[in-house]
């Protein structure tokens, strides 16, 4: 199976945490001390992150800033694309609004409406 192509930074991605990732925070990030707010995280726990370097385009190794529920976040090195703990994935294409019309005619009747 070939997997598909790496996400260039600055993409938005799921990441899954691991128990290693859990006992790093813990290490790292101590709950409510020296300035640093964050809720409770568990191994499965699913966070948005920030891919900021992709290295292997062919197994889909990059680096993430993954956003924590608080102030902080977590740097978490080499991760391939997957479903397991310790792994990111690419976030479900949900449904997109159509575009408005913006036709001269349609915003200047949006505009007598909200008179």
């Amino acid at each position: 199976m070939t997997p598909n192509p790496a996400t260039p930074p600055p993409s938005i991605v799921n990441y899954k945490l691991s128990d290693g990732d859990v006992s790093a925070i813990a290490a790292q990030l101590p709950r409510d001390t020296g300035g640093v707010l964050r809720n409770q995280v568990l191994a499965g726990d699913v966070y948005p992150a920030m891919v900021v370097r992709t290295f292997d385009p062919s197994v889909t190794t990059s680096n993430l800033q993954v956003f924590l529920d608080g102030n902080c976040t977590f740097w978490a090195t080499s991760r391939v694309e997957g479903t397991v703990p310790g792994t990111w994935s690419r976030p479900a294409a949900g449904p997109t609004a159509p575009a408005p019309d913006n036709s001269p005619d349609a915003v200047l009747a949006r505009y007598r409406e909200g008179q």
